[in-house]
């Protein structure tokens, strides 16, 4: 086992005699402080600060939008990065091939963490699902027809792009869309899960069954991943370790955040909070068949008390404070026990065959994050308020496909027609064609300029896809107030 094989500072757009020296000596840290500029000064992590975490829309700054919750998650990864080289001796970083790698993990995760939302769509994951219902229903109606026949996309190919997985499109935006040239590496850990869009979920007991429970890319980026494992030795449904520590960092701080952005909306108090969450802990410990002596540190119980100690002290923002020694107290043992099941399962990790997530292995740590993410669906994610801006953003996304639906019937010559704003081309999809953004035409150019028409409407299926996908809230909600004035 050799990390520094994992590491590897090769990028999509080098010369191949660079991309194959496959060196045995620590790449550089200044290659992936090339990454984290490219990444912090992207477009795509700029949007997330009018993306929604839970609340739509959201007008009190305190509360968390994607970009806020994917810095609470980096600080969260660069900490269990952090106690893993801790819980190492030197002879073991020298046995994994870790030695001299510390900051670089730290990078890579830090970054990957950051990134690890850029492909949700606006309205989170309704407005996820509000894509896929609208493929679902309607692509069948789309399929445009020429003098030879109607288009139809096989099977595979509708399975596909009736798919819509934010995971899938961070892979897509960061390698088609953006093009920012990062390592294989740095992106490897955002390729949470490792089916292809074209791909059935496999079930139990197939042994990548939670690997794969997701679309991890599309068809479009297929040549794209291939190189990727390629370059870093990964085989075909395997993960890199990066991408474990990501979706731990990931699951730590959400399931914190959502409660405490239910507290600052008045949706929760304190006291109902901590009601609900004991109430949680103790059936989740009788359900994993866990000792009732709950070790201290691990007693979600011990760890209210300390907070309500905590909140006692401080009469001008006894909540704030609360929060404050919660998030200690939770955070802590938490990263404790993924840094220790990596440890535990670092072959399988290193591998990518590890066919689990770090926390989720019906422990005392995973009692926590399951009653926290419980309380959160049962009182802040069924919340009225927040269903109805979400029926909201469900009808935004619906409405915006529904008004750029005839880009889709139209067959491949009268939309190249559009496309060069010819005076016989028709005129609404014409200003319809005007209004996708640039970046995206580009992309889509690219990719038909010697395939068939079969795929020449999957990749336009994909440019109505990413168009919708990369609005932020605000601007989503905007532009369908701007199309639908009859309304």
């Amino acid at each position: 086992m050799n990390f520094a094989k994992k590491i590897t500072d090769a990028r999509p757009y080098m010369s191949p005699s660079a991309n194959n020296q496959q060196s045995q000596e620590v790449v550089p840290l200044t290659r992936f402080e090339s990454d984290r500029g490219r990444i912090i000064n992207s477009a795509a992590v700029r949007r997330l600060q009018q993306k929604t975490q839970v609340f739509p829309l959201e007008r009190n700054s305190a509360v968390r939008s994607r970009l806020t919750h994917s810095l609470e998650v980096q600080q969260v990864g660069r900490f269990i990065v952090q106690t893993i080289f801790r819980n190492l001796t030197e002879q073991e970083q020298k046995e994994y091939g870790l030695s001299g790698l510390e900051r670089h993990l730290e990078s890579l995760v830090e970054m990957a963490c950051l990134m690890h939302d850029i492909g949700n769509p606006p309205f989170g994951h309704f407005g996820e699902q509000a894509i896929n219902d609208w493929f679902g229903k309607n692509l069948s109606s789309c399929y445009p027809k020429s003098q030879s026949g109607s288009i139809q996309l096989n099977e595979e190919l509708a399975r596909d792009i009736c798919h819509f997985e934010g995971n899938a499109q961070a892979i897509r935006l960061v390698h088609t869309l953006l093009n920012l040239n990062l390592t294989y590496t740095q992106v490897s850990g955002i390729l949470k899960y490792t089916r292809c869009g074209t791909n059935v979920k496999p079930e139990k007991p197939h042994p990548q069954h939670y690997l794969q429970k997701k679309v991890g890319y599309y068809f479009s980026e297929t040549g794209y991943v291939n190189d990727l494992r390629k370059a870093l030795d990964m085989e075909e449904g395997c993960r890199h370790p990066v991408s474990y520590i990501m979706e731990a960092a990931d699951d730590i701080s959400y399931c914190i955040a959502d409660l405490e952005d239910a507290v600052e909306k008045h949706i929760l108090d304190l006291d109902k909070l901590q009601s609900a969450l004991i109430k949680e802990f103790e059936a989740l410990i009788d359900k994993y068949k866990l000792s009732p002596a709950v070790p201290k540190a691990l007693d979600l119980r011990e760890i209210l008390r300390k907070s309500n100690q905590a909140k006692e002290k401080d009469n001008i923002c006894p909540s704030s404070q609360f929060f404050i020694a919660f998030r200690v107290g939770v955070i802590h043992p938490l990263v404790k026990h993924a840094a220790d099941k990596f440890k535990t399962h670092i072959n399988e990790v290193y591998s990518g065959t590890f066919n689990a997530a770090l926390l989720e292995d019906e422990s005392y740590a995973h009692a926590i994050t399951e009653s926290l993410k419980n309380v959160a669906f049962k009182f802040a994610f069924c919340h009225q308020e927040v269903e109805a801006m979400e029926l909201r953003g469900y009808k935004v996304i619906t409405g915006l496909l529904d008004a750029y639906q005839p880009l889709l019937q139209l067959d491949r010559s009268t939309f190249d027609a559009v496309a060069e704003q010819k005076k016989q081309a028709p005129l609404l999809e014409k200003r319809l064609y005007k209004k996708l953004s640039s970046k995206h035409l580009r992309a889509y150019k690219q990719a038909v300029a010697d395939k068939n028409d079969e795929l020449e409407f999957y990749y336009r299926c994909r440019l109505l896809q990413d168009y919708i996908s990369g609005m932020t809230d605000q601007f989503a909600y905007d532009e369908y107030r701007a199309l639908m004035v009859a309304d």
